[in-house]
């Protein structure tokens, strides 16, 4: 069988791995927060139902319809979505 995505609009900001983007993440999803391993350099941590995934400069965070987050590379991203005028 297949099936189609039903059309859902959601929310989103892209974490361009600046220390303002750090902070507009924390604004749109309290709870981001910075890994304690120096290993994952300019990753962060986004909590979501499955627990903490990182994600990486260029990563979108999304707000799903329930209010969970989770990270969605770029290009993921570009595929699944269309920008949404802010009126609808």
């Amino acid at each position: 069988m297949k099936f189609r995505k039903k059309p859902v609009i959601i929310s989103a900001v892209q974490y361009d791995g600046t220390p303002s983007g750090y902070e507009r993440v924390c604004q749109f999803a309290p709870g981001v927060s910075f890994p304690p391993s120096a290993a994952v350099a300019f990753g962060i941590y986004v909590p979501t139902l499955e627990g903490d995934h990182i994600a990486s400069p260029g990563d979108w965070i999304i707000r799903g319809v329930k209010g969970e987050l989770y990270p969605c590379k770029p290009d993921i991203f570009a595929m699944t979505y269309d920008p949404v005028n802010e009126d609808a």
